[in-house]
């Protein structure tokens, strides 16, 4: 998974069959996601909502925000009598991998396997992730008044891009025609804060060599390699941030002492954005945000 080589050159350094090295890949795939995902992914409960949320809030200013959204293209070879069913608009044979990332880059629940030539927004709908937020199963805490407001209480939202639409706990950027000055700073904050989902892809994608090329795989296999890669992922950023925040420590004390597919939109949804939008031209509002219109 680190380094990306085919089953043919495995099979040859360690001196085993072709058919071998697919078996242990595959086990151990499904294995690391079975062992890891109760600790490094689990369901997510209303503290640790709330924990997401304040995350968010120190590192891009965005409040009431509990995780950005976007979907990624997961290259693979063309399964056999597939049709053009996981040909993308990319032009390539893909399955997608749909994420929502907190504001350390670490993925809170994934959704892997859906054919490539399907919409994120159809894709999130029809995920389990999707239909416990649309049952209001998933433990979202309940609406709180923003920071340095009076105004009414907001729902805690996930963000998502111009794929998604618009509900309670789904916000996306106004659409880029004739945007006035208002909705050009709701859209750069609210991009500020939805790039963490980018910048997770980012970094999966370039340490883990799999996701160069084509997975030469089925397509369960590739699922299997696709959830193990996430969740070595966030197992890499917690120990990370770990090992950072100890340094950090380390070094104040020494300082111290001596440093695309639209679906229709709900009116709930336009509510809220209203509302997030006022707050950012007001109380919510940062001294250099108009210098990125």
């Amino acid at each position: 998974m680190s380094s990306g080589l085919c089953y043919r050159k495995i099979a040859q350094e360690f001196l085993v069959g072709k058919s071998t090295v697919s078996k242990i890949i595959s086990e151990t795939a499904c294995i690391i996601w079975d062992i890891l995902q109760p600790q490094e992914m689990p369901e997510p409960s209303e503290e640790l909502w709330l924990e997401i949320a304040k995350r968010y809030y120190k590192k891009t200013n965005y409040p009431n925000c509990i995780g950005s959204i976007d979907g990624k293209h997961i290259r693979i070879r063309k399964p056999p009598k597939s049709g053009s069913n996981y040909f993308n608009y990319k032009k390539f044979f893909s399955i997608v991998l749909l994420a929502v990332a907190d504001a350390n880059c670490s993925i809170i629940a994934i959704d892997v396997g859906a054919c490539g030539r399907n919409a994120d927004s159809n894709i999130f709908k029809e995920s389990g992730f999707g239909k416990k937020l649309a049952c209001g199963s998933l433990k979202i805490p309940n609406s709180t008044k923003l920071p340095n407001s009076n105004g009414l209480p907001q729902p805690f939202v996930f963000l998502g891009d111009e794929a998604f639409g618009l509900q309670k706990h789904i916000l996306r950027p106004f659409p880029n025609k004739s945007l006035n000055k208002e909705e050009r700073i709701y859209n750069y904050r609210h991009s500020r804060a939805r790039r963490c989902v980018e910048c997770a892809f980012g970094i999966l994608t370039s340490k883990w060599r799999v996701l160069h090329t084509p997975i030469a795989t089925n397509v369960n296999t590739t699922i299997a390699i696709v959830k193990a890669v996430c969740i070595l992922h966030n197992f890499v950023i917690a120990r990370e941030q770990a090992q950072y925040a100890q340094i950090s420590r380390r070094t104040s004390i020494t300082l111290t002492s001596s440093r695309s597919q639209i679906i229709t939109v709900s009116n709930s949804g336009k509510i809220t954005r209203e509302n997030f939008k006022n707050y950012f031209l007001n109380e919510g509002k940062l001294p250099w945000q108009e210098k990125y219109l």
